[in-house]
């Protein structure tokens, strides 16, 4: 009888972006086996931005400790293990942890009458400064999303209903890396290149999910062609990588357990009836907002955030491209928090911003995991 898996979703606050006391706590107590960590997804309360430094120290604090708990080297869980950190919790968002732990299911259980939460993650190489927001980082992401799948178990792309990316971004040192061996990078703009990572990313994503045609996608398209996207893709840069660690989430009857995971795509910032969508797929039912009840049931909220690019919010104005002080994605993040949380009644939630090529201009993917 081939082996059943169980896919267990934890998530922990976290009071700065080394704590790591809820999570040690939950392994001392047997809730948490380190040794089946597979990723790790974590809001920080940084800037977002190039030098969000809070992401790398996330990182190696995590890595840090699930190696001191599971006996591991600190190098084989970089490897092993997708650690994605998303910078900045503007608004009411609350810093946290949101861990996801795979285990053998006890011998003879049956898999789920009905597909349950299914978990892959691969990693690809490591990018040259000139492949960051090319092709060569589109393809590589795809066979990277491919892998995932079938380490997950999951043979449809229609039961993907998540993919959440970690990718580099360029520094002016790694632009001269490459400026010094004769190559041109995306952008000369160590912020664009954020931009232009994490919708190469995407791209990849759609590519794998069937969402775009190869033929559509070269260097030209990263960031030139919204009307190429993934409604299922979840892309996040940082300083602290140069490869893409990729996490696919969906429903396989393979897998055991209550938990389950759907997704819906809002169209702009404030479009509750996506998120409806996504609980109504787990069997939940939403009205202004969850009842208690159901709230408990909820195991972790994840979320694109992105301002609109004409400068309106369903015809009414909105000045988030317009502000000096603050960038845009900030703003975003802070609103779809707001509405999220109106929605869950929690701020424990993952809203990433930056959505190029993640949705439509404006909107992005929303996923929620919960228990049937």
């Amino acid at each position: 009888m081939p082996t059943v898996r169980q896919a267990f979703v934890h998530r922990f606050a976290a009071s700065a972006p080394d704590d790591l006391d809820a999570m040690e706590a939950a392994v001392r107590r047997g809730e948490l086996d380190p040794a089946g960590i597979v990723a790790v997804l974590g809001k920080t309360e940084g800037n977002g931005c190039v030098n969000d430094f809070t992401r790398g120290f996330a990182s190696l604090a995590l890595k840090q400790g699930i190696a001191a708990w599971s006996g591991r080297s600190v190098e084989s869980v970089g490897r092993d293990v997708a650690i994605v950190m998303s910078g900045g919790t503007e608004g009411g968002l609350s810093p946290h942890w949101l861990v996801f732990e795979v285990r053998e299911a006890p011998a003879g259980t049956p898999a789920a009458a009905l597909p349950a939460l299914a978990v892959g993650v691969a990693m690809t190489r490591p990018f040259a400064p000139e492949e960051i927001g090319r092709l060569p980082q589109i393809r590589a992401t795809a066979d990277a999303v491919a892998a995932a799948m079938r380490q997950a178990g999951i043979d449809s792309a229609a039961d993907v209903h998540y993919v959440q990316v970690k990718c580099p971004l360029l520094t002016k040192a790694r632009i001269e890396a490459a400026a010094a061996r004769g190559r041109d990078v995306a952008t000369g703009d160590t912020y664009l290149s954020m931009g232009y990572s994490r919708g190469a990313s995407a791209l990849g994503v759609a590519l794998a999910l069937g969402e775009v045609r190869e033929g559509e996608l070269g260097d030209g398209a990263v960031c030139a062609r919204p009307d190429l996207y993934s409604g299922r893709a979840s892309t996040s840069a940082g300083i602290e990588l140069m490869e893409n660690q990729v996490m696919v989430l969906g429903n396989s009857r393979a897998w055991a357990g209550e938990l389950a995971i759907g997704h819906g795509v809002m169209q702009d910032p404030i479009d509750v009836d996506a998120v409806a969508q996504a609980l109504e797929q787990v069997g939940l039912r939403a009205g202004l907002r969850l009842a208690d009840a159901d709230r408990a049931r909820v195991a972790a909220v994840l979320a694109k955030a992105e301002p609109t690019c004409n400068g309106l919010i369903r015809g009414r104005r909105h000045v988030m491209l317009d502000d000096s002080d603050i960038h845009a994605s900030r703003h975003a993040r802070a609103l779809v928090g707001g509405v999220l949380a109106g929605v869950f009644g929690d701020t424990q939630l993952f809203v990433s911003g930056g959505a190029e090529h993640q949705g439509p201009d404006g909107g992005g993917p929303v996923a929620v995991i919960a228990r049937r």
